[in-house]
């Protein structure tokens, strides 16, 4: 597996581990580790037998933003440099969001900008209940531009900009009430909760997965229309006629676990 600086990247059993590892700086982002993020995440999706990727930050913190010297550097760029650096921090974002595997954050201590961005990001996210969270970009007198489509998918344009406007901290029961956590726990739990949620996750067809989060991407986008119609009414006819779909109905009417979770 590749050595990474900024990473530490396991395999477990189905599951790819992924730890921000700079803890000094609590996980702030960089240009380093922004792309060994996007490589790390793109290089376990051709195996299948990788079934999710578990997000997590050696150290006290998640991710606490982006890093200080990074931005200090930026400051000198021109124009074009920085269009150019924020279009590699947007494929990062892109790369979480369109991940074919279902990807899981544990959030915990501080957690701004683009940190946040992660989070917003990934499919399911439980959070440590001391976890602070914050849109700090209007302090420093810059926004939330490139996580903006994330944060507003997944807490909605009015909490968004609430948020972003403010640049205020708010806690994980904040983030769990506006949609941004799915749950949330005490502080040293965390580790029994995400367990369990990686055995129910082994519980689903692979393909499903994957097809369901292809398909919620397309649809969540689109009007209520005749079309929007046609598409799922296709992906559901054809998830039917999939191997996977014939096994997990056979499997039902025989009351037996399916294939793909005898072999957890």
């Amino acid at each position: 597996m590749t050595k990474y600086q900024t990473l530490r990247v396991t395999q477990q059993n189905a599951g790819v581990f992924i730890v921000l590892n700079r803890p000094e700086v609590h996980n702030a982002l960089n240009e380093v580790m922004i792309a060994e993020l996007i490589e790390a995440i793109q290089s376990c999706q051709a195996d299948l037998g990788n079934r999710y990727i578990l997000l997590s930050g050696e150290g006290k913190s998640f991710c606490a933003g982006a890093d200080i010297r990074w931005m200090r550097q930026m400051a000198s760029y021109t124009f074009e440099e920085n269009v150019a650096d924020a279009r590699k921090l947007a494929e990062l974002y892109d790369a979480l969001y369109k991940a074919p595997l279902p990807i899981i954050v544990h959030a915990k201590g501080s957690i701004f900008g683009g940190g946040v961005g992660l989070v917003a990001a990934a499919d399911i996210v439980i959070a440590d209940a001391d976890t602070i969270f914050s849109l700090s970009e209007v302090k420093l007198g810059i926004m939330p531009a490139v996580i903006s489509p994330y944060i507003i998918r997944a807490i909605g344009e009015r909490y968004a900009k609430r948020y972003a406007i403010t640049g205020e901290r708010f806690t994980a029961s904040d983030a769990c009430h506006i949609g941004l956590v799915h749950q949330v726990v005490q502080t040293g739990t965390a580790l029994a909760v995400l367990e369990k949620l990686q055995d129910t996750l082994l519980l689903g067809g692979p393909m499903a997965q994957r097809e369901t989060k292809r398909l919620f991407a397309e649809v969540s986008s689109r009007p209520m229309s005749p079309g929007i119609h046609e598409v799922t009414a296709k992906a559901i006819a054809e998830a039917r006629a999939s191997k996977e779909g014939k096994e997990g109905l056979q499997a039902f009417l025989e009351k037996r676990v399916p294939s793909w979770g005898a072999k957890t």
